[in-house]
């Protein structure tokens, strides 16, 4: 079905003191081409969900302080692009066009032509496959003939990987038996299912502020209230999140300790056990993230496994070894496990058995996959930070132990606005605000080092013609449509 048959507001409506915030625009610099690409841009990323009515003309040019005329020429525009639909009497909804589109990153998010060559993709904080990836699927074709006389349905997981992913936890000394793992279609599978089973509508969720986008996408739609505990200055973040526990009483929290994303944090051993230690007294139900955990780029000392035991842990090959196997688990008290278990089940069933049995031949190598991986992304790391300093001095740039991507200061720019001129000039980025609530981060972008040298080099002499002329295609269109209009 075509988004646009859903109706006007199928899925509810955004007020135009929302949607302000989230264009985030410079009245002084803004026209309708300008609202219009924002406001795709805010579709195409998930921010504005799809069938959601948008405000009316005259609301939406006085909540800007624009003119109306502006306001209807960026909706007419929407609707030429097949971004948005209106009928009179029923206003206009937002919809996704008709032609081809795929996935991106963020929260259902939509995004045309991507995976393109000749389109630098940095919105997708996640590497390509390691060479080891071809032989785990020969591998699993060979142990496929001895699952095929069973009927394949596992609703929990392959017993098989449940037992490698235990083995894994007890290794690292977090002992731990296969009925006490999950295995999920990845790490939001996993988030998703621990969220709707731990919270409920207007429950206070405790989460980093930035955090991950997606997790932040499932507790607003869970119908939780989220509390945000500011990660800088790190450390100063565990004594201000004990404090926020202390005060607000969340029934759960969502922290990524070993590797935080988007800026490469890793949790000083110390500040980790007394978060814990807090969370614990309040019986704050905590969510621990740890899909980049394998990926600590320097020598860091790591908490006692013992700080997080009450947990339920989240773990994903997709940044360690390939976000297309889709292959994630949880870690949590057995009876736990088995609850969700029974949750997951009411939608999928059970996951694929070759990709399963592809991860298990997959754990059996991965130390010889992240030995290699972490030599590539450190060498990524430091020559795209090098580059940067080099093309964009004024940028803040600092040097993250661990993790994919940089979090980078802007001052005295839009990472918005940044974003969406880089788009017009194939290079795709992850605005600040996505990681965080209400337009916070305009002032910071994430840029990922997961692509090959030549291609991060070629994404930073974008970024500074970009900058230098923060967006000169728009402001040209600009010209020519206000004339028009």
């Amino acid at each position: 079905m075509r988004s646009s048959q859903l109706g006007a507001g199928g899925l509810g409506s955004i007020s135009a003191a929302r949607l302000a915030e989230l264009l985030s625009l410079d009245r002084d610099r803004c026209g309708s081409v300008e609202i219009a690409a924002r406001l795709r841009r805010l579709v195409a990323d998930g921010r504005v969900g799809l069938a959601v009515g948008l405000p009316a003309e005259r609301v939406l040019a006085a909540r800007l302080g624009v003119s109306r005329g502006m306001v209807t020429a960026a909706y007419m525009q929407l609707r030429r692009d097949g971004w948005a639909d209106a009928r009179q009497g029923a206003g206009t909804w937002t919809t996704l066009p008709d032609r081809d589109v795929h996935a991106a990153p963020y929260g259902g998010a939509w995004a045309p032509d991507a995976g393109r060559d000749d389109v630098l993709d940095l919105a997708h904080a996640a590497p390509s496959a390691p060479l080891q990836l071809a032989p785990a699927f020969a591998a699993a074709l060979d142990a496929l003939p001895r699952h095929l006389p069973g009927h394949g349905y596992h609703p929990a997981g392959l017993p098989e990987l449940r037992a490698r992913i235990a083995e894994r936890y007890s290794t690292r000394g977090l002992r731990t038996v296969p009925e006490q793992v999950l295995v999920t279609s990845g790490a939001l599978h996993g988030i998703t299912l621990v969220v709707e089973g731990l919270a409920r509508r207007g429950d206070r969720v405790l989460v980093e502020h930035p955090t991950y986008p997606n997790a932040l996408a499932v507790v607003r739609a869970r119908g939780a209230r989220l509390v945000e505990a500011s990660v800088a200055p790190a450390d100063a973040f565990a004594d201000a999140a004990a404090e926020i526990v202390r005060s607000a009483q969340p029934s759960l929290a969502y922290l990524m300790p070993d590797v935080h994303n988007p800026t490469g944090r890793v949790l000083d051993p110390r500040a980790a056990e007394q978060l814990a230690a807090a969370l614990s007294a309040a019986r704050t139900a905590v969510i621990v993230d740890e899909t980049l955990a394998d990926l600590q780029l320097d020598d860091l000392p790591a908490a006692s496994p013992d700080a997080w035991l009450d947990a339920v842990h989240v773990g994903s090959l997709s940044k360690s070894v390939w976000g297309g196997l889709r292959i994630g688990w949880l870690r949590g008290r057995t009876e736990l496990i088995r609850t969700l278990t029974v949750v997951a089940a009411r939608t999928s069933l059970s996951g694929p058995v070759v990709e399963q049995l592809a991860a298990c031949h997959l754990l059996d190598v991965l130390d010889e996959v992240l030995t290699a991986r972490r030599i590539e992304l450190r060498e990524r790391r430091d020559l795209l930070r090098a580059t940067l300093v080099s093309h964009l001095s004024d940028w803040d740039v600092p040097l993250p132990p661990a993790g994919l991507s940089l979090w980078c200061r802007l001052p005295d720019r839009r990472s918005s606005t940044l974003a969406l001129a880089a788009e017009q000039r194939g290079l795709r980025l992850a605005p600040g605000p996505l990681f965080g609530t209400g337009s916070a981060f305009e002032d910071r972008l994430r840029i990922p080092f997961t692509l090959p040298s030549e291609r991060l080099q070629r994404a930073v002499e974008i970024l500074a013609e970009v900058d230098s002329s923060p967006h000169p295609t728009t402001r040209a269109r600009l010209r020519s449509t206000e004339t028009v209009v």
